[in-house]
């Protein structure tokens, strides 16, 4: 005859006073009892006429099993998360430009790829995460970028923003106009670099016939600042209608570079005071 004791809610005491209230179980089974109360676990007896019992342990509940998993599921580890922010630090044309991608979730060795989009010509993505080289031409770029976890084979993707701005910024302040028989004007310059810049302004008024006058012109250090620099620029000129072109360049000489900027009147200006 078989028979099933379970006893998750029971001490020790309470387990031997349940088996010793069983007569058929006196002789062997008070022999082969054990402390087999263990916290937390549900105690089965199985037994059958002529044959020894048979003794099996099973966690107490769903509960139970639920409070046991709950600590494991905490240490597992961490996705895989790309660290850099979205947008990027700035760079001007012709510029050295170094950046290095970074991620971590307990990752191995990591493979890095540009997935879509596209870099600014000039510009290079290493598979270690190592962006570099030197963008030709202004603009913002936006492009998505992916890392692999070798060792685990999944990846995650990332979009940023990289713009590249001019080195000067040159503007009209005072766009150029006709002042009786004069052309005459104002222009804002600013340094956008971390570098001071040995700057050549001048500034032409150029005749139907192709004749072109100087009618400003300076020569100096313009310094690392966000503070613009007005540039004014004027002369007399003969009756006739000019074109007025205004050039900044810029040179950074320690580190071989040139920056240039330009403006020009959208129609020809009219002197008609004059010879």
């Amino acid at each position: 005859m078989g028979c099933k004791i379970v006893g998750a809610e029971h001490s020790y005491t309470e387990v031997g006073e349940l088996w010793e209230s069983r007569e058929s179980w006196v002789g062997e089974m008070m022999k082969r009892r054990r402390a087999l109360w263990v916290p937390g676990l549900v105690i089965v007896v199985g037994c059958a006429a002529g044959a020894a019992c048979q003794i099996e342990l099973a966690r107490a509940g769903a509960g139970q099993a639920e409070a046991q998993d709950a600590p494991a599921a905490s240490q597992e580890q961490p996705g895989l998360v790309i660290e850099n922010d979205s947008e990027l630090p700035e760079t001007h044309p012709h510029a050295s430009y170094e950046f290095r991608f970074h991620a971590h979730g307990r990752v191995s060795s990591l493979h890095w790829k540009v997935e879509k989009g596209a870099l600014p010509t000039g510009m290079k993505l290493e598979d270690d995460g190592f962006l570099h080289g030197k963008a030709e031409r202004v603009g913002e770029f936006q492009f998505t970028v992916s890392v692999t976890d070798g060792g685990r084979e999944r990846a995650v993707q990332k979009g940023f923003v990289l713009r590249i701005t001019s080195a000067l910024s040159l503007n009209w302040k005072d766009a150029a106009h006709v002042n009786g028989n004069r052309i005459e004007g104002s222009a804002q310059v600013v340094n956008t670099t971390r570098d001071n810049i040995d700057l050549t302004f001048y500034v032409l008024a150029v005749a139907q016939n192709g004749r072109a006058t100087a009618i400003g012109y300076q020569h100096f250090v313009l310094h690392r600042s966000a503070v613009p620099v007005e540039l004014p620029f004027g002369e007399t000129l003969p009756y006739g209608k000019y074109k007025v072109h205004v050039d900044a360049v810029g040179e950074v000489a320690p580190k071989n570079l040139i920056y240039r900027e330009y403006l020009e009147t959208p129609a020809p200006l009219e002197v008609t005071v004059g010879p």
